[in-house]
Order: structure tokens, then sequence, then C-alpha cells
């Protein structure tokens, strides 16, 4: 059982008159748990008081110190420390009289939890083994729980925390410890939503009953009902190689709500953006995910997109290509806007002098090759299908990478509270180092006719405490999948170079 989900079932007592009565307190601490909470629980979700449904969660006096340490500072740690702290003030206000009886949470919760907050009140001494020195704070809230299993024995006292050297401590001490699992989306990455399926080779013979097939706008498209229509989601990709080559996208019929589409779905052919008649600021799709991605990317619909893939398989250039197409040709956004976390690999540099702007330069090394390949002559005879064109040489190419340099600004994701973009294509690049509550801001900073796309690769997360799990592109790739305006594809096939790829393979 972990500390997401536990709940506990208890049966009803009736007396000898057949009337139900309320189970005994008795009773209910011998069905429920007590948990242990660390403050770096509090500190990576101040709702956590809040998710242990029906148990009872004991709070050390070590926590409300740690938390009032830490609640200094602008970072994203300091600000859910405040948090946490008004949380527990509205908690405890007007229980100053029962506190050692514990305060019911289900009022401040809404009905989310129907447990108990219980706060240290006395203090415990000689628990913990001469070993462990008492002066460090997670010894002391191993002391705590350590006492609390004592007192308590019949009921399950479980510490939780995030951190893997305590949880060490406590199981090597006798307790039980168990990490915060709310947090993350899913237990396994292995499942997250890929964007695509392929079709089994008896697919058109399940599906032929009542299959409906039309043109419109260069496209064709077909309605079918069978056993796979249900398991659809809109804006998934269908594909097939064999006994012929077909690519297709998932389309809700009218009047469907919801993500799922139910017994009918339709499907609706894709843009080729393997040939070279529908390159895209010089660039084709190399394979099928690429096209895939391209014609999430062109799509006016498609207001949030995201693309996971590991290193070299075009995350970046594509989107770079799809929004200055639409930026600097068809007019259809202002300018493009890129952001990006400044978690560094290594050691930290330091402070960086000038405007918003120059500090996030370094930052940007990943757009300045792009724009490089983007503004490679079409005459290349490397390769001949990167490329924008030939703008008349060396100089032409010059003046129009100053073109593109004032139609994109980096922004510094500091900045971005408050803001409203208009008509604009935010690119939000390495995506996997924001938390789900960064990843809320960004997004809901888009305004009308604005297109986001989120880039990443969950298996490169550098921010402390993150994990593939609980990453927030994670986050927003599950939630967001069905949505008739959003879409999400995870590139499969590296293409930056043969090294590059054995070396994702090997290392």
């Amino acid at each position: 059982m972990n500390a997401k989900r536990t709940t506990t079932t208890t049966t009803t007592q009736t007396s000898a008159g057949g009337v139900a009565k309320k189970p005994s307190k008795k009773s209910l601490a011998a069905a429920t748990k007590l948990f242990v909470l660390d403050t770096n629980v509090l500190m990576h979700d101040p709702l956590s008081l809040y998710r242990f449904e029906e148990h009872d969660i004991f709070l050390p006096m070590m926590v409300l110190e740690e938390l009032d340490a830490n609640k200094k500072g602008m970072t994203e740690v300091a600000r859910n420390a405040r948090q946490a702290s008004r949380m527990l003030d509205d908690i405890v206000s007007g229980a100053e009289h029962h506190m050692a009886q514990g305060i019911r949470l289900e009022g401040a919760s809404r009905g989310l939890a129907s447990g108990h907050l219980f706060l240290q009140t006395e203090a415990f001494n000689g628990i913990l083994p001469s070993s462990l020195p008492t002066a460090k704070a997670d010894n002391q809230i191993i002391g705590v729980a350590m006492h609390l299993s004592q007192k308590f024995s019949r009921r399950p006292v479980i510490l939780v925390s995030k951190d893997i050297n305590m949880r060490i401590k406590a199981r090597a001490l006798g307790l039980e410890a168990q990490d915060y699992f709310n947090d993350k989306v899913l237990e396994d990455t292995d499942l997250l939503y890929t964007g695509t399926c392929e079709l089994p080779v008896n697919f058109w013979e399940k599906h032929s009953q009542g299959l409906e097939s039309w043109k419109k706008d260069g496209r064709t498209y077909y309605r079918l009902q069978g056993p796979m229509c249900p398991d659809f989601l809109v804006n998934e990709f269908v594909w097939q190689d064999d006994p012929q080559p077909f690519q297709a996208w998932v389309k809700a019929p009218e009047g469907t709500q919801g993500a799922g589409i139910g017994k009918t779905a339709e499907l609706e052919t894709l843009t080729d953006y393997t040939h070279a008649k529908n390159a895209i600021w010089g660039i084709v799709a190399r394979n099928r995910e690429q096209n895939f991605a391209l014609n999430l990317l062109m799509d006016p619909d498609i207001d949030f997109v995201t693309l996971l893939g590991q290193a070299g398989t075009g995350k970046t250039l594509l989107t770079l290509a799809a929004a200055l197409t639409q930026t600097l040709e068809t007019k259809r956004f202002s300018e493009i806007i890129i952001t990006r976390v400044t978690v560094p690999v290594g050691e930290d540099i330091g402070f960086l002098p000038g405007t918003e702007e120059e500090k996030m330069t370094p930052w940007m090394g990943a757009l300045e090759d792009n724009l490089d390949v983007l503004n490679k002559p079409a005459t290349d005879p490397a390769n001949p299908v990167i490329g924008s064109g030939n703008y008349g040489g060396d100089w032409g190419r010059a003046a129009t990478m100053d073109l593109i340099r004032s139609r994109i600004k980096i922004k510094s994701l500091n900045f971005m509270r408050g803001r409203t973009f208009l008509n604009k294509f935010l690119i939000i690049d390495e995506a996997q180092n924001l938390t789900p509550k960064q990843m809320k801001t960004l997004i809901t900073r888009a305004g009308p006719g604005t297109k986001v796309v989120c880039l990443g690769n969950i298996a490169q997360i550098d921010t402390p405490y993150l994990t593939e799990g609980s990453s927030g592109l994670t986050y927003v790739v599950d939630r967001f999948k069905g949505w008739p305006y959003s879409g999400h594809i995870t590139l499969q096939r590296g293409e930056r170079s043969r090294l590059a790829d054995h070396a994702a393979e090997v290392l």
C-alpha cells in the first residue's frame, strides 16, 4: 500500500434492535492508519495534507520548524512552504482547545479528507539509538515516528518522506516508510500515452460493416464502427504498413463530447510532409512520427501540442520550422516566444550580465543550432533537402537571419505570471524539468490565437525531486489526451547522426 491511495473499508456495527450505529473511536483507530509526514512532503505538495482520505496525519514539531526556516525567498520550495503554513493556520484556527484529540480535516478539505490532523504537543525522549545524533532534524522526526509506533502498537504508523536516505534509516529501525506518490501521474512511464496506434492486419475486415467514405478539401474521410472504435482517442494517429501503407488521425463525429470516441469513429487522412512538395521551411519529415508531428504543428485547429522523444529526434527543428512558416509566410502568428527552465546539467555558472534576453541566451544554444540548419542554402550538397532556400547568397542569408531573429523573443519563466499572449507561437523547451504547477502557470498564459508547444525528454530530468512520473510534461500529456484541440506524439527514431543515435541507445 502506498501513500497515494489508502482506502480502507470499515463495516458498520448494528445493535440488537437492528439500528445502525457509528463505529467506536477505538475500532476506527484500528482500521485507519497514522501517517507521519516529513517536511519535504509539504514543501513538495502543500495539498498533501488532504491527500490521505480517511487516515490520520501527524506533524512533528520539527516539521513546523523546518517550514519556518524555508519560508523566505522566491523559489518554488519557499512558496510551497508558505502555502503549507497558511493551510495549517486555517486548519488549526479555532481548534486550540482540542489539539490533543486531533483536528478534523473534513471541513477544511471540503470533503477530500475525513481523517484528523495531530500536532506534536509533548516532548519525546530516549527513543533513538545512541548512534544517531538527535540534533539532526531527520532523526528527530524518525524518533517521533518510533514513539508513535510504540504508543499505538495495534495501529499502522507510517513515515512518509521524499528523502530516500531517511526512508532507509527508518526501515533499518523497524519503521514502515513510504515515498509520497500522489504527485505521480503514472507509476510506469512505459504506460504513458504515445499518441499513435498501429492497426492490425484484419482491421478493415472487422470494421467494414457500415463503412462510409468521402472526400473533402483534398482529404479522405472514413466513418466506421467496430471493436477498436471505443478505444480510440480524439487526435490519436493510426497507421498500417501492410497490406498497404495507411496513415490517418482520429476525429470525433459531430455531437461527440469527451476524450473517448464511442461506437463510431471518423478517420481523416494526413498531409504527407515526407514529400518535398509539402516541405515546411525546407524541412521534410524523415519518418512516420515526424510526419504526425508536423500535421499537429501545422493544423490551425490544434492549440496545444506535446512532443516527447530522446535527443536527436527532431523535436526543436520541426517545431521551429512550423513556427517560422506560420509566422513569416502565412502570418497566422505575430511572433514566436521561446522559454525554458534554467536548470544546469553540471555546476551553476553564476549570475549573468545584461537584459532578460541576454541572460537567457546561453540557455538557448539549441535555438541557435536549429536556426543555422533552417537557414542553410537549398543547394547544400551534403543534404539537399534541408534549407529554406537560397536568398541571394551570404548577404541574403544574413538578412533572412536578422528577419527571423526579429520575430523570435526569448523569455524567462520568472516573469510569466500575469501575462497574456495573443496570436503567439509559444515554445516551451526542456519541459520535462517543469513541475505540474509551473506547467499550469505557463499554459494558462495563452490568449486567443496562441499555440503552445511543449518539448522534452522525460529521461533527462535535471530538476531535484522531480521524476519521470511526477514531471509536469508527463502530467499534461496524460491530462490533455483526447481533448479535441490538443495532440501528442512520442518521436521514436533519432535523425541527428549515427553517432548520436548509437550513443542514445548504448550509454
